[in-house]
């Protein structure tokens, strides 16, 4: 590598100043796109992605994205590998680091992509881990930079709100809150606070100009916000305790009523999978203040932005 390799494990990772600039990044790539550019800065480079989680939109927004940057994407599962067969992760990390450019993981516990990257020669990038979803977040921030402009990324220029579980995208919603100087309040029942670390390392580690909440009422959370996300109740791994979270989590459903709190021009994100009907209603999803779908595309972009920084060099 001709520059010392960075990982993104998660968003304190990168600064302020960075994550605008892969936004700004990525509504360029977004346009070359749309206007039929061809952009090949990675060509000649691999990138192996290591899944222990099922996956659409991670997986194949990471492969077109390694394509359209003319590079190439290995595609390993564990029950496919020797990880299956107990391989030690330092080993696999330094074996992968030999052949690719570039290491994507996405897996359970949060030790494993830090065991990579502790290992691995190459950058190595979380795809999803039970602790943060920084990848995701990325392109959410950058959804909101392109619907509501550049500034709305700004401190006191909007406000968020996050509505259902503490999971790792609530976590990762923190970091980038704390990282910008954001407004945001999050709507959790009891027992399904975000980490205290998370939330602890925000407090400690996060700009000053920076406001995080924690409050019970779904209406408290979203009352006058800008952005407003949510995600399932049952994350994987939690497919168990859908019935238990079902009933804790009464009453925190996105919908026309809740929404109406917020701004008129409110936005709605969700990450995807969504189950319609419990933490969002298909109204919703599917209504004109829903950029879920965009949001969804824009994984693509913000990627392409982020591996032609960590594996090209930008």
């Amino acid at each position: 590598m001709a520059q010392k390799k960075r990982d993104l494990l998660s968003l304190w990772d990168f600064t302020a100043a960075e994550i605008r600039a892969l936004c700004a990044r990525a509504g360029e790539l977004k346009a070359m796109r749309a206007r039929g550019e061809r952009h090949t800065p990675l060509a000649g480079r691999t990138l192996g992605m290591i899944f222990e989680k099922a996956s659409t939109r991670t997986r194949v927004s990471f492969e077109v994205g390694m394509y359209e940057l003319g590079g190439h994407a290995v595609y390993l599962s564990a029950q496919g590998s020797q990880i299956a067969r107990g391989e030690p992760l330092r080993d696999t990390a330094r074996v992968l680091g030999g052949y690719c450019h570039g290491i994507l993981v996405r897996t359970f516990g949060h030790d494993v992509a830090e065991e990579l990257a502790r290992f691995a020669p190459v950058p190595v990038i979380n795809g999803l881990t039970d602790l943060s979803h920084p990848c995701q977040v990325l392109a959410d921030l950058f959804t909101v930079w392109e619907r509501l402009g550049p500034r709305a990324l700004d401190p006191g220029q909007s406000r968020f709100a996050w509505v259902g579980d503490g999971n790792n995208m609530a976590h990762s919603w923190i970091e980038a809150a704390a990282i910008l100087g954001l407004d945001l309040s999050i709507a959790c029942p009891e027992g399904y606070e975000p980490d205290a670390g998370v939330l602890a390392r925000a407090e400690a580690d996060g700009d000053w100009r920076t406001t995080i909440e924690i409050v019970r009422a779904p209406a408290d959370a979203v009352r006058g916000r800008d952005v407003v996300s949510t995600d399932v109740w049952a994350s994987m791994g939690e497919e168990g305790e859908a019935e238990v979270r079902k009933r804790d989590f009464a009453g925190y459903c996105i919908d026309e009523q809740l929404l109406s709190l917020a701004e008129r021009h409110v936005m709605v994100l969700h990450c995807l999978p969504a189950h319609r009907g419990e933490e969002i209603t298909d109204g919703v999803l599917e209504g004109p203040r829903s950029a879920v779908f965009q949001q969804a595309e824009n994984r693509l972009h913000i990627q392409k932005a982020l591996l032609e920084r960590l594996l090209g060099g930008w």
